[in-house]
């Protein structure tokens, strides 16, 4: 890989048959095999060979819905879906370098019980787990777990200021859970096990730590049960959008994806995550900047084109992206990412608008186009989901020099 180019970051975000609401009526979808292990096995099987450097994996708390804030009535959507950790569980022996990074929604779930399963995810897949934080403001969410109640945010109230408050708070909230998180994987120190068959010690008891944390919505004793994983720290991630998103990103998290629609929109981006993290104090700390694109990728361009318009037209809509929408060739990709990555970026996590098909352009098209141009690795180069990022293992926060 020449000297001069950075070698830039590629995951894909993995969601039922694709991206698209009209992906399952593709010819080579598999509509009957989504809650089958087998399914995403084959996959994150493809991802792996194109050497990318993690997967992600969809979630949510209600049915999937068109409407933003209220469930819709569809027949003709993909809905339903299986646990995203538990389906990075299950796969996770079966796949050997490739990171695994569940999306966990952290408004209506409790920080201990997502902080043991990722660390046992981290446990399983011998140090490539990573979760990606997700808030959830829908008023039937909050309706599945009764524990409090939430004001109803509309598309109509969105940006008045007590909704954005609200959200601001949601987003708050987050960054105390990813605390907790942090505290919890940190809560045994890494020699905390002894196994002393001969003392009869299996572990230090003083190398185990409460973490004694007390916030506005956490109360959280510890320790954890689970023994420090494999990378210390699994990778968290978030989506933002903007504001207090980005702030979150900046302030809690090791990668963060953004959506910006050109080159100048993605050096702002990077520009103000870079200095959010600084007021957060995390100058020290590594933040690896992903862009969304959702891609229709074919031979060429008109290809694209043709199966976008026809996906549309199944679907009775335009189909419409929060993230900017790609169409043409491997080798065009590669000509965004490249003017994208000069402009501050760490690397890119694509969103295919159709399985397999739009995986298989990605490991068979994009990355040998890429490889040919020096931006991308001819094979893995680490073991840990951190050394693949280039982050690096961080110090035990409770262990004593």
């Amino acid at each position: 890989m020449p000297d001069s180019l950075t070698p830039l970051h590629l995951a894909v975000a993995l969601d039922g048959a694709g991206w698209h609401p009209a992906a399952w009526r593709e010819s080579d979808a598999r509509p009957a095999e989504l809650f089958d292990a087998g399914y995403w096995a084959d996959l994150v099987a493809e991802a792996e060979r194109g050497s990318l450097d993690f997967v992600t994996i969809e979630d949510s708390l209600t049915v999937q819905s068109d409407d933003l804030v209220d469930p819709d009535d569809r027949i003709d959507r993909v809905r339903g879906r299986l646990d995203a950790v538990l389906i990075a569980a299950r796969i996770a022996p079966r796949t050997q370098r490739i990171g695994l990074v569940p999306t966990a929604i952290v408004t209506h779930t409790e920080p201990f019980h997502l902080s043991k399963s990722i660390a046992t995810l981290d446990y399983v897949s011998t140090g490539r787990a990573g979760v990606r934080v997700q808030i959830s403001a829908r008023h039937d969410a909050t309706a599945h777990f009764g524990h409090r109640e939430l004001p109803r945010l509309s598309l109509d109230s969105i940006n008045t200021a007590a909704a954005q408050q609200q959200i601001g708070e949601y987003f708050a909230e987050a960054a105390d859970y990813v605390e907790v998180l942090r505290r919890l994987w940190d809560s045994w120190e890494d020699d905390a096990e002894i196994r002393d068959v001969a003392t009869g010690r299996f572990i230090d008891r003083h190398k185990l730590h409460y973490i004694d944390f007390e916030g506005r919505w956490f109360s959280v004793k510890g320790p954890s049960i689970t023994p420090r994983p494999p990378q210390g720290q699994p990778v968290v991630a978030a989506l933002g959008h903007g504001g207090v998103s980005y702030e979150l990103i900046a302030g809690s998290a090791d990668v963060g994806f953004v959506t910006p629609h050109d080159a100048a929109q993605a050096s702002d981006i990077a520009g103000e995550i870079a200095a959010l993290q600084w007021a957060a104090g995390r100058r020290r700390h590594t933040v690896r900047v992903f862009a969304d694109l959702l891609v229709f990728l074919d031979r060429t361009q008109s290809e694209a084109q043709t199966r976008r318009r026809r996906l549309d037209d199944l679907a009775g809509v335009e189909y419409r992206s929060d993230a900017e929408i790609f169409v043409g060739t491997p080798a065009q990709l590669a000509d965004v990412l490249q003017e994208w990555q000069a402009a501050g970026l760490s690397g890119f996590r694509l969103r295919p608008a159709t399985l397999p098909h739009d995986l298989v352009q990605i490991t068979e098209g994009l990355v040998p186009e890429l490889r040919r141009r020096g931006l991308f690795r001819t094979a893995y180069e680490a073991d840990t989901l951190r050394g693949l990022l280039g982050l690096a293992r961080p110090a035990n926060r409770y262990a004593i020099a």
